[in-house]
């Protein structure tokens, strides 16, 4: 465990392997396509926003043992649950995200509290980009419930991003230039732990299937003056 620690806080990112069982996938898929009729398309259209209220079988993962193994050594035992969210990259939902850092956050209402910007609503939910104390104190652990590689759109990262706060466009465009991608393949029913602040970037797939993740957020701390996160 002192090698995950040392990884996530040099790097900003580990990918951990066998942390749910086949079984389990499996029971978390069922659960899933059972919300694809309805509340699939309306939140996403490739996945689900409001996972947890939709699909109360993920928040129950998220708070397992299995996981909080991964997120109490970075972020101590306090570490809460904040967000969760579902993707599903398919042949007919194949996408590609650009070089970026997770720089928002879900919230229960808008505050106005100093340095909490860009407020907007996705799928009901408001969100805003606070300053970059909340995001260094905060870890996103990606469950897959597919084999993801470089063919079906695995997360490409650069290592070490993480640490040098928010980052311009023209800061970005430097580090993709001067840094060799990391392809962060994960086997299903791994993990991959990553820091928000970490620059990471999706391809399509070039043989589309599958590639289906929950993404869970956590945070060490309350927001302050009355901000509250979306899980409470």
């Amino acid at each position: 465990m002192n090698h995950y620690f040392e990884k996530i806080e040099t790097s900003g990112f580990a990918v951990v392997d066998e942390v749910v069982s086949s079984e389990t996938c499996a029971s978390l898929l069922a659960e899933l396509q059972g919300a694809e009729g309805g509340e699939m398309t309306r939140h996403m259209g490739a996945g689900i926003r409001d996972l947890m209220s939709i699909v109360p079988a993920t928040r129950t993962l998220a708070k397992s043992l299995a996981l909080r193994a991964l997120v109490e050594p970075i972020l101590g035992a306090g570490a809460r649950l904040v967000r969760g969210i579902f993707f599903d990259k398919t042949p007919e939902a194949n996408w590609k995200v650009a070089w970026h850092q997770d720089v928002t956050i879900a919230v229960r209402r808008r505050v106005e509290v100093p340095d909490f910007t860009a407020w907007s609503v996705k799928a009901g939910i408001t969100h805003a980009q606070p300053p970059v104390s909340v995001l260094e104190n905060m870890l996103t652990l990606r469950l897959h419930l597919d084999d993801a590689d470089e063919e079906n759109g695995a997360l490409r990262v650069l290592s070490g991003s993480h640490r040098h706060g928010r980052l311009r466009a023209k800061e970005i465009k430097e580090w993709r230039e001067q840094h060799t991608p990391v392809l962060c393949a994960v086997k299903q029913g791994g993990v991959m732990a990553m820091r928000p602040l970490l620059l990471h970037a999706s391809s399509q797939s070039t043989r589309p299937r599958h590639r289906r993740v929950l993404h869970f957020e956590y945070a060490a701390g309350e927001l302050p003056d009355g901000l509250e996160w979306y899980e409470v």
